[in-house]
């Protein structure tokens, strides 16, 4: 594994990207080590996935992002190794290669469900499991040649599937819409903007004219765009803090139910990955996100709030409006009948 096409393509003088260091060491076997995903809004928004392996994130551009439902199976494009420093990253890249705003969409750890990576992935079939704050359970990297995927293009081995496979975190929810919010800022892509750090616009500041200036401006319309495509549906975000679970406890879900426990998975925290961050914004936990349950008594409730057990609810005719039965003391007594025996008598009297 080598960073050398890394920092070929790249101009450290301008770009804030890092370098990266040589000999990192990173776990092998079935041990997790880093990944994350990174949303880069560059001339198109694509997502980046990377796997730490042998010192370096291996790395895939997958345009459409990732999906969690299981019958959906996203294009990924294999591209240069990059540092594992590189899974940290969010700011503005001014201008050159790559030149536009990178979020860090997602991160955590990711664990091999094979004993050899290096042979799983000269075989074109690497399957994992993802721990993040948004992906989550088994996956699998499946190399395709040929066919619609390629689109013409000549098969050099760059292609890839990414397949999320069947579990208690898959389901039927589009993730990159639902959660579209950076896991380290909490923002979207103008946030991110707006707070790139004042060197980058010292020592680097982005084109404003030529070819890479219209690029720019497009860069940050997009953004702009983006904002508004989500502001009218995008929850207030959440602490972090407030909804970590415990470690290692995992809530199960059905089938019905796992697009809405997607739901919750950015107000957790993944296994080895940075606390304390604030939470992405499109946050929801798995009742709220289906709207919600009507509130029931408490049986602990203090006296104050629970009907007496002599009281009865009014009758139906009563609730809507109709006439009640009158009190027995207000109610008019009934007529006293005279005996046929003596109704006789008083005839014959008269």
């Amino acid at each position: 594994m080598s960073l050398e096409r890394y920092r070929e393509k790249r101009d450290f003088t301008e770009s804030p990207e890092p370098q990266g260091r040589d000999g990192h060491r990173s776990p092998t076997g079935r041990q997790p080590r880093a990944f994350c995903v990174q949303k880069h809004l560059a001339s198109h928004l694509h997502y980046d996935l990377r796997l730490e392996h042998e010192g370096v994130l291996l790395s895939w551009a997958v345009p459409k992002g990732p999906s969690v439902d299981p019958s959906v199976k996203r294009l990924a494009m294999h591209v240069e190794d990059h540092p594992v420093e590189y899974g940290g990253f969010e700011g503005l890249i001014p201008s050159g290669y790559g030149a536009g705003i990178v979020m860090l969409w997602d991160e955590g750890t990711w664990t091999p469900e094979v004993d050899d990576v290096d042979a799983a992935l000269r075989k074109g079939d690497l399957k994992f499991t993802l721990n993040g704050y948004k992906l989550k359970g088994s996956w699998a990297l499946v190399r395709t040649r040929g066919g619609a995927w390629n689109r013409g293009r000549p098969d050099d081995g760059r292609s890839w599937l990414l397949i999320k496979h069947r579990d208690e975190w898959s389901g039927a929810l589009d993730i990159a819409t639902f959660a579209p919010m950076s896991v380290r800022s909490g923002g979207d892509f103008a946030d991110i903007l707006a707070q790139s750090e004042p060197a980058i616009w010292q020592s680097s500041r982005p084109a404003r004219s030529g070819e890479a200036g219209a690029l720019f401006r497009r860069i940050v319309a997009r953004a702009l765009e983006l904002r508004e495509q989500t502001s009218a549906d995008t929850a207030p975000p959440l602490d972090r803090e407030a909804t970590r679970p415990v470690a290692g406890d995992t809530e199960a879900t059905t089938a019905a139910g796992s697009a809405s426990e997607h739901a919750s998975v950015e107000g957790t925290t993944p296994e080895g990955a940075t606390p304390g961050r604030r939470a992405p914004g499109r946050t929801a936990t798995a009742g709220r996100a289906a709207g919600g349950t009507a509130k029931t008594r408490d049986p602990k409730d203090p006296p104050s709030k629970r009907r007496p057990s002599n009281e009865r609810p009014a009758k139906a005719g009563a609730a809507k409006g109709g006439a009640t039965k009158k009190p027995a003391a207000t109610r008019k007594a009934p007529a006293t009948k005279t005996p046929p025996a003596r109704k006789k008598a008083a005839r014959k009297a008269r």
